[in-house]
């Protein structure tokens, strides 16, 4: 190898992959170890032909005391050395870890990328670049398909993708760790290697240690396969994901924190989109996804789909509850807050509800089109949006669109014109629609429910009094 090669084997990377444009501002993160080192001199080599502007981040993370502090000097004094704008910042993933309940490396990983975009914005450059190379890669690859059954995980480290104001890169995806070993000795850079990458206590450690070295005595260009068949999944991950986009425009409801659809219409397509469906649902309804969901939460929904009774509910974690009613599916959470006299709840059919007021309401399923009473509400099960229903007392905020109206009315403002008392309005119960539609203040209000089409099956819901309150009329 001499001294073109790096240049050889790293330019037409970036260029295909449009890593690097004329002009531009580069935060490049670097650690003091082969890797990043190498990637801030090619970057200084790249420089006068490229005008570009390089600002390198160093992050001490405090667990190795002294020694990480030092780790940032070394990398601060090299900067000057070359010519580099330096950025040195102090994070505490210990204290992180206490406060997040999280692993070492999870609460360093967030702090890290945390810098990263702050030090990014700050300076409005338009790339982070970062020095994971090829065996990074393979590791990468070979402790998902460990860990996780999930075929879009095997797309592995991306090449590039949206980041702060602009996007991170990773050049060195087509080096190896020993090619980068070699053109360090060829430009005379001395690392300062972190002790703790020796320790195959995590699993990537563990990966590189020991199971990566006899992967390469059989197959030296492992890193080079692996990194061509991320490549390729990507491409089919992205197309695949493109048309998963285009089936929930068609087939699923998105009305945060609801999602629904109807079974039949979800099930013609293929398996493959439909298991991405329910993933981007998912990443819609969780601001973060929980660390024990689970591949059986996968399994379960799926299960739900088949399943022949006309209500099921299936517990997902932080409240997300998945509901069969019918032949509809309804994501929705249940909340978290609860006030004095509050009442939230879903309505199963056929079932006996008691209310917060003493009395009962009963819900069941018929094929007769009934003639409603005060007690009675009746909705053709063909108007999907309002299933599941739930029950539950008044907020801020609320309104019905009133049967006979033409136009919709506070729920505050019915309760005074009806002279109820302020002590029994925080438990009046109100039936919902999935979609947020208010349908029935019970015993005060209905709303205008389409029933012009003669329906095959109907949900009616019966309100039982008791002594304790009688309502007014419907």
């Amino acid at each position: 190898m001499n001294r073109s090669n790096l240049d050889e084997q790293v330019r037409p990377f970036m260029e295909h992959y449009q890593l690097i444009r004329h002009g531009t501002k580069v935060i490049i993160g670097v650690s003091g170890g082969a890797d990043s080192l190498l990637l801030l001199k090619y970057y200084t080599m790249l420089r006068e032909e490229w005008h570009l502007e390089i600002i390198a981040v160093s992050i001490d993370h405090g667990l190795r005391g002294q020694e990480s502090a030092q780790d940032v000097q070394f990398v601060a004094e090299l900067c000057k050395k070359w010519g580099v704008t330096f950025v040195g910042r102090q994070v505490d993933v210990n204290q992180r870890k206490q406060m997040e309940k999280e692993g070492t490396q999870q609460a360093a990983r967030i702090l890290r990328y945390q810098v990263f975009e702050e030090v990014m914005r700050s300076y409005q450059a338009d790339f982070l670049a970062l020095a994971h190379h090829g065996d990074d890669q393979a590791e990468t690859v070979l402790m998902r398909l460990i860990r996780q059954s999930n075929p879009a995980s095997l797309t592995g480290i991306p090449i590039k993708r949206p980041f702060a104001c602009g996007y991170l890169i990773r050049p060195f995806l087509t080096l190896s760790k020993p090619e980068i070993y070699h053109y360090c000795d060829v430009y005379q850079i001395v690392a300062r290697e972190d002790p703790s990458n020796q320790s195959s206590t995590y699993m990537r450690n563990f990966l590189r240690n020991q199971v990566m070295p006899l992967l390469k005595q059989r197959e030296p260009q492992l890193h080079i396969r692996i990194q061509a068949m991320t490549e390729r999944l990507t491409e089919d991950q992205d197309y695949l994901m493109a048309q998963t986009e285009k089936m929930l425009a068609e087939t699923t409801t998105f009305s945060y924190p609801i999602v629904f659809f109807q079974i039949e219409a979800f099930q013609t397509y293929p398996m493959a989109l439909q298991r991405r469906a329910f993933h981007l649902i998912l990443n819609y309804l969780y601001h973060v996804l929980p660390a024990n969901l689970h591949v059986q939460h996968e399994k379960d929904f799926f299960e739900l789909l088949r399943n022949t009774r006309s209500n099921v509910t299936i517990d997902f974690p932080n409240r997300l509850k998945v509901t069969k009613s019918y032949d509809v599916i309804r994501f929705h959470f249940l909340s978290t807050q609860k006030r004095d006299g509050e009442d939230h709840r879903l309505i199963h059919i056929p079932d006996t509800i008691p209310l917060t007021d003493g009395a009962f309401l009963q819900a069941a399923y018929t094929s007769v089109d009934i003639k409603e009473d005060k007690h009675t509400l009746q909705i053709p099960v063909a108007l999907t949006s309002f299933f599941p229903l739930t029950i539950r007392t008044r907020e801020p905020g609320d309104r019905i669109r009133v049967r006979g109206l033409d136009g919709s009315k506070k729920v505050k403002d019915i309760f005074i014109d009806e002279k109820i008392p302020l002590e029994d309005r925080g438990k009046w119960p109100i039936v919902v629609g999935a979609d947020g539609t208010l349908l029935w203040i019970i015993g005060l209000r209905k709303a205008e429910i389409d029933k012009q089409l003669k329906q095959e099956k109907y949900v009616v819901l019966n309100y039982i009094e008791t002594n304790n309150r009688r309502h007014h009329d419907a």
